[in-house]
């Protein structure tokens, strides 16, 4: 992934999900939000990013869809440390027929400086199947205009080369 990332003041106008202080039980020895937690709370804030997209999180018992994440790449940039607001900020990249690619940057708010990047690929599954299956049409619709919305931003956002699409 590229280093000239976009800067805090870029993300921070994107929708906040996931808001909150990192906690105590986060910490690990090195006094600093443990590793295993950035993956968690960045995926925490993209499945709340997803609601507004006809993508509730009770999809797989509502209506028998899911998302299954099938790739990811992770960029620490700065630590994050007990007590520092947080929040997640999702900027979907694109779509194929069952798959969507996006980035979730954790931000520092308290320092007000990006964090972490999680660069994703997932996919929607039938699961009755539990197959991959094209995407509903509504939430078609809605990630196409969400994508269109986040390519209009006026700031670069660099992903790591290593996944695409298929």
């Amino acid at each position: 992934m590229s280093r000239l990332q976009p800067t805090y003041d870029q993300i921070v106008g994107l929708p906040a999900f996931a808001e909150q202080p990192v906690p105590v039980a986060f910490e690990d020895v090195n006094g600093h939000l443990n590793v295993r937690h950035y993956l968690g709370i960045a995926s925490e804030g993209l499945d709340e990013s997803l609601v507004e997209l006809g993508i509730p999180q009770n999809w797989p018992t509502a209506a028998g869809h899911a998302c299954f994440s099938v790739e990811h790449h992770l960029t620490y940039l700065h630590e994050l440390r007990t007590g520092d607001r947080m929040s997640a900020r999702v900027r979907l990249l694109g779509r194929s027929e069952r798959a969507a690619h996006v980035l979730v940057y954790l931000l520092d708010d308290s320092h007000e400086q990006v964090s972490y990047v999680m660069e994703e690929i997932f996919v929607h599954i039938s699961m009755e199947s539990r197959r991959t299956a094209p995407w509903p049409d509504n939430v078609a619709a809605a990630l196409d205009a969400r994508i269109a919305e986040h390519a209009a931003l006026t700031w670069d956002a660099p992903v790591s080369g290593t996944m695409a699409l298929r």
